[in-house]
């Protein structure tokens, strides 16, 4: 469409200009030459109204006329092909690796040049995020595996070395180690299927209300030996989804809860509004640094707060239910709670495709 509409821009301009010299030659000459003879000594000879030097005129006049049209269409060629050269050699530079080039947009007035070298912007800077990003996700992926497979090598190294036994407690962390390295492996492939639109739903009517019972009947002990209680309150809410990877959700926010929140109630309610069911998750504080709320369902993102990065997590237990939560056509977000802890709510239509 923009190429169409180029096209046509390029082919407008030069036939106008086409136009506008050819009309500039005859009326201008006709003019000329009429207002010459009016005023020449043979005016009233009409049988020699049309001497040498009249062709003479005619030619020099005709050559004047060529000469602004060529220089018109020169510097309107220019306008319209220097923001082509410049997108052309940004593509160049950008196929080579340099993901900082940019295009020229040139002479705004020129409006599907102007878009189509702001669309090639945006494309290239997209692409410099992507890649920024990925250079990213491999750096923290490294760290964050780094970790539990020091411990496991220095742990299986002492036992093969004798200095540790490989008593039940031994083998106990590593199965641990190992458990975080599932985890976050999981939590990986989730997150990278959603944001590529393959993650696999198996969507069929649930009542939620059921779902969440039966979560809370296997977390309530551990919860309560970690001193919180689970306070519910719920609705009765059918709603297509897949009951598995909303469990998953809804797990990763209780244990969100568990690890960073103050000791007390974690409370879970089911609400249905018109077309829509609403899951919210509250604690009793503190809630989320500042620093991170508006971006707390961003990958491997953590909270400043003293003791947090020691509390366990990979940083992306928000993000694996964003990317549930969206694959269901749904919204997530957060806010403050009443008690000022950390409220997650998740949106969901009561007919999600």
């Amino acid at each position: 469409m923009i190429v169409k509409g180029l096209s046509r821009q390029i082919l407008v301009a030069m036939a106008s200009v086409t136009v506008a010299a050819g009309l500039l030659v005859f009326f201008g000459t006709y003019l000329a030459f009429a207002i010459l003879f009016y005023f020449s000594p043979w005016s009233e000879d009409t049988d020699n109204w049309l001497t040498g030097l009249d062709f003479m005129i005619l030619a020099v006049l005709i050559f004047i006329a060529l000469i602004v049209a060529a220089i018109a269409s020169v510097k309107l060629a220019r306008r319209i092909l220097e923001p082509l050269e410049s997108l052309a050699t940004s593509a160049r530079r950008i196929k080579d690796g340099d993901l900082s080039a940019r295009a020229i947009p040139g002479d705004h007035s020129l409006g599907e040049t102007a878009l189509l070298v702001r669309d090639f912007n945006a494309m290239a800077q997209r692409l410099q995020d992507m890649a920024a990003d990925m250079t990213l996700w491999n750096a923290t992926i490294a760290h964050e595996l780094r970790t539990p497979l020091t411990i496991l090598k220095g742990h299986l190294q002492g036992m093969i070395d004798g200095v540790f036994e490989p008593d039940e407690k031994s083998l106990h962390a590593l199965v641990l180690q190992v458990d975080s390295l599932a985890r976050l492996v999981e939590d990986l492939r989730t997150v990278t299927l959603a944001d590529s639109g393959h993650l696999d739903l198996r969507l069929q009517p649930v009542r939620l209300k059921d779902e969440i019972l039966r979560l809370a009947a296997v977390l309530d002990q551990e919860l309560k030996q970690d001193g919180f209680e689970l306070r519910l309150n719920l609705s009765d809410a059918v709603v297509r989804v897949d009951a598995m990877r909303i469990r998953q959700a809804l797990l990763a926010l209780i244990t969100n809860a568990r690890r960073y929140a103050m000791h007390g109630v974690i409370e879970i309610s089911l609400q249905a509004e018109n077309d829509r069911v609403i899951l919210r998750v509250a604690d009793e504080g503190p809630g989320l640094d500042a620093d991170i709320a508006s971006s707390a369902f961003e990958p491997f993102r953590r909270g400043s707060r003293s003791g947090a990065m020691e509390k366990g997590g990979n940083g992306l237990g928000l993000s694996v239910v964003r990317a549930i939560v969206e694959a269901h056509g749904g919204k997530v977000h957060y806010t403050p709670s009443n008690k000022g802890g950390a409220m997650f709510e998740i949106s969901l239509a009561r007919r999600a495709a």
